[in-house]
């Protein structure tokens, strides 16, 4: 019998989420990686295998609820179980601009995505994690928010409620699962260099520069990646709840 962990990370074809896979597949996880295209990216996916474990890819729109059943029927086919859930899948605001201008699709959009699609995969994973017994090793969810979850940005407002509302997701399924021992843990990406804030580079080089960032530099995927593969590993699970920012000091107030 497989003894490997596994885990599935959402929105994992590119970014963050393919360095949260990459990392989880060096610390021993069989891996799950969701994407919208049709087909995997097939050599993401050979470069995961490379660590000697498995990695299969499950298309679709984590907005479309309809989706979440064969993701997890599928993974119990192959895999039988699930022991970590990273639910890295999101995407910015439609438009930056002024939230007086913000049309309700575009609000509607990014609300499914970031919160409303990620909280119903999440139950639909957890009626297959909490069938296994506690002794099968440490279990865990980990959900991406964003700095932005407790920092206003008034051109993308929507996209900070979004993450907010993740934010609170996360402490009530801390409560909720304690006692089950799966812990659960809030990680707050600040400016990472990725495919989202490309179109904004020259805007974060120019802040950065300017000390918005204390560790004066960009963040990048491999930052949060062995963040997550920490928690993943059930090393802090009596730490669950907890808020960790990966900002480089970003969050830390100061006068």
């Amino acid at each position: 019998m497989n003894t490997r962990p596994v885990a599935l990370v959402t929105g994992s074809s590119r970014g963050i989420g393919v360095a949260i896979a990459r990392k989880l597949a060096m610390d021993g996880f069989d891996l799950f990686v969701t994407g919208t295209a049709g087909n995997g990216p097939e050599d993401a996916l050979a470069d995961l295998r490379r660590h000697g474990g498995k990695a299969l890819y499950l298309s679709g729109d984590i907005s479309d609820l309809q989706v979440h059943d064969r993701w997890v029927n599928q993974i119990q086919e192959e895999a039988g179980r699930v022991d970590c859930l990273v639910n890295n899948a999101g995407m910015g605001a439609v438009v930056r601009g002024d939230f007086l201008d913000l049309r309700p699709e575009n609000f509607d959009r990014v609300i499914a995505v970031n919160l409303r699609g990620t909280m119903f995969l999440t139950q639909a994973v957890l009626k297959l994690m909490l069938r296994q017994p506690r002794e099968g090793g440490p279990r865990s969810i980990v959900n991406v928010t964003s700095v932005s979850a407790s920092h206003a940005s008034p051109e993308r407002l929507d996209y900070c409620i979004s993450k907010a509302g993740l934010a609170m997701w996360s402490q009530g399924l801390a409560l909720r699962l304690a006692a089950d021992g799966i812990g659960v843990f809030d990680v707050r990406p600040g400016i990472i260099r990725t495919d989202m804030t490309a179109g904004v580079s020259e805007k974060y080089d120019r802040l950065i520069a300017d000390g918005l960032v204390p560790a004066r530099r960009w963040g990048e995927g491999e930052d949060v990646a062995n963040v997550v593969a920490s928690l993943a590993s059930g090393a802090f699970a009596f730490s669950t709840g907890s808020v960790i920012d990966v900002d480089g000091g970003l969050s830390i107030a100061r006068l």
